[in-house]
């Protein structure tokens, strides 16, 4: 069997990391690699057989004591032979005594669980044409006395607005409420990055929600959803679809948010995929309440 090279990918690798995702069925942003490049430029591995990749693994770390992988591939004619759980030792080895999450796929949870993962709530990929988005049906009408549930109607003393309008340093201490670690050179690329729309509710100078949609292979995908209520959600879920009127969205919801699953029922979406939120360590203490959409798979 030949020799893996193990190496860190190059910003120009993070390209193919990302059509390897999308062949997986998962849906990357078509401007994702930059963002998550800047995060942590060495957090990236790329496994070689004579010069050509053949296995990747992202590693991304956060503060000193927090780490996420995601991005674990194998060309499916090499898997088998070894060469992904050597990739994935050495992606391991890079976070060693940090709390480690990952987001992991169906068919691959017990093995995570053979490396010391444990399960702290599966995330449902809800996805179609958000009811009220101007999908051009009128099917907002449908929405009956669900108000601001429709996504069709802002809730009173709500502001949408672009978020990228805002104090970073304000967005960046409302993204920690509901991610283990700060996370500002992320949030800074995430927001900038090409091909994508963030927006903010405020009321009276304060956040009251935050959500990105991107750009993606397939259905474009909103995330993170953060919202102090659902009516906040669905307002931000609505002009977010309405930026891309008639065209479906996808968005992760956690299953401990039964709540968030109902407004996505309620919104039209339906499930389409599934993973798994497992930690090495203790699951991380953040505001589940207000989680109603992971910001994406690779980086937690």
């Amino acid at each position: 069997m030949p020799a893996l090279e193990i190496g860190v990918a190059s910003v120009d690798d993070m390209a193919l990391l990302g059509d390897w995702a999308g062949a997986e069925g998962w849906n990357p942003g078509l401007s994702d690699g930059g963002a998550f490049f800047a995060t942590d430029p060495h957090g990236f591995l790329i496994g070689r057989l004579d010069g050509e990749p053949a296995a990747c693994v992202s590693v991304v770390r956060y503060g000193t004591d927090f780490g996420f992988l995601g991005f674990y591939i194998t060309r499916p004619p090499l898997r088998g032979r070894g060469y992904g759980i050597q990739l994935w030792r050495a992606g391991m080895a890079r976070l060693d005594g940090r709390n480690v999450g990952l987001d992991g796929v169906v068919e691959q949870q017990d093995n995570y669980r053979k490396s010391g993962f444990r399960s702290a709530w599966n995330n449902i990929r809800y996805e179609g044409v958000p009811y009220g988005s101007g999908d051009g049906e009128g099917r907002g009408d449908r929405g009956g006395d669900r108000g601001g549930d429709t996504g069709a109607a802002t809730p009173a003393g709500i502001t949408l607005v672009d978020a990228r309008t805002l104090s970073f340093t304000q967005l960046a201490a409302y993204d920690r409420r509901f991610f283990p670690a700060a996370r500002d050179h992320f949030l800074a690329s995430w927001i900038a990055a090409p091909q994508r729309t963030a927006l903010a509710a405020v009321q009276d100078g304060e956040l009251r929600g935050f959500a990105v949609l991107r750009a993606c292979r397939a259905a474009s995908r909103i995330g993170p959803l953060y919202a102090e209520s659902t009516g906040v959600a669905a307002a931000l879920v609505g002009a977010l679809g309405a930026t891309t009127p008639g065209k479906p969205v996808a968005i992760d919801v956690p299953d401990t948010h039964p709540e968030a699953a109902r407004l996505m029922e309620r919104l039209g979406l339906t499930p389409s995929f599934e993973t798994a939120r497992m930690y090495t360590g203790p699951v991380p203490q953040i505001d589940r309440s207000g989680l109603f959409g992971i910001t994406s798979l690779e980086l937690g």
